[in-house]
């Protein structure tokens, strides 16, 4: 599978508390940035959109 890259998300912290975003054409992938070696969690488009809809509430 490859990632088109990660970036961090605009609510991380300056503590360097942060979670990255890989967009995906099938949905997307989240990881820890401190901890990119243990892996990421992945959600496909609709699954994406109902928890990005719950976390801007």
């Amino acid at each position: 599978m490859e990632v088109a890259g990660w970036r961090k998300s605009s609510h991380s912290t300056a503590s360097g508390e942060c979670v990255e975003v890989a967009d995906m054409e099938s949905g997307a992938l989240i990881r820890d940035s401190k901890q990119p070696e243990l892996g990421h969690l992945s959600f496909v488009s609709g699954e994406w959109s109902l928890f990005l809809a719950s976390v801007k509430l």
